[in-house]
């Protein structure tokens, strides 16, 4: 008796085993839970995307963090979180217009948004502006309440940048990433 498939009884017998293995009660071909290889599909929610991107940020990945925070402004929308954290990753990649633009429209959904405001003050004293820069501190330590050492000593450093231009400034400028529930990632600008 000759088999409807291709090869003959090889072909019947792989039919045969596929057709029992979708019968196991693991599904497929029965994945040992102890196998090094990953499994099939990935079940439960994903990960938020800024969440995905503030690790990468803490990483060094910030062109990969910029690809998060884009899927979480697909997600959420424009929200001051997402916008703010476009900014800062435009910060870490030295692209200061663009991060520049981003911050100030942060800070226009919500001025009360520490995170921006500090950003923004660092980016001003990557392009010279340290009079702007200044004020733009000062408004970061008062909403912060004098909380945060970095935005503290990111107004010293313009101050001391404002009368002393040709000052060189020791260390480097700080800025933060708004991680939720009051916590901040201290990233170091380029």
């Amino acid at each position: 008796m000759r088999s409807g498939f291709p090869g003959g009884k090889a072909a019947t017998a792989i039919m045969a085993v596929l057709a029992l293995a979708a019968c196991q009660p693991t599904g497929g071909l029965g994945r040992d839970p102890g196998s090094p290889y990953a499994p099939g599909t990935a079940r439960g929610a994903a990960v938020d995307g800024l969440t995905v991107g503030h690790r990468l940020m803490e990483a060094g990945e910030y062109e990969l963090a910029l690809e998060a925070y884009y899927r979480a402004a697909a997600e959420q929308g424009a929200t001051v979180d997402v916008i703010a954290a476009l900014g800062s990753a435009n910060l870490q990649l030295g692209r200061l217009g663009q991060a520049e633009r981003l911050l100030r429209q942060a800070i226009t959904i919500d001025g009360k948004f520490v995170p921006a405001w500090n950003n923004l003050g660092v980016v001003l004293m990557e392009t010279g502006k340290y009079a702007e820069a200044a004020r733009v501190f000062q408004t970061a330590y008062a909403l912060d309440s004098g909380q945060t050492d970095s935005i503290r000593e990111n107004l010293r450093r313009a101050l001391a940048k404002i009368e002393n231009p040709s000052y060189d400034l020791p260390g480097e400028a700080y800025s933060l990433v708004n991680r939720g529930n009051g916590q901040y990632l201290l990233l170091t600008s380029p």
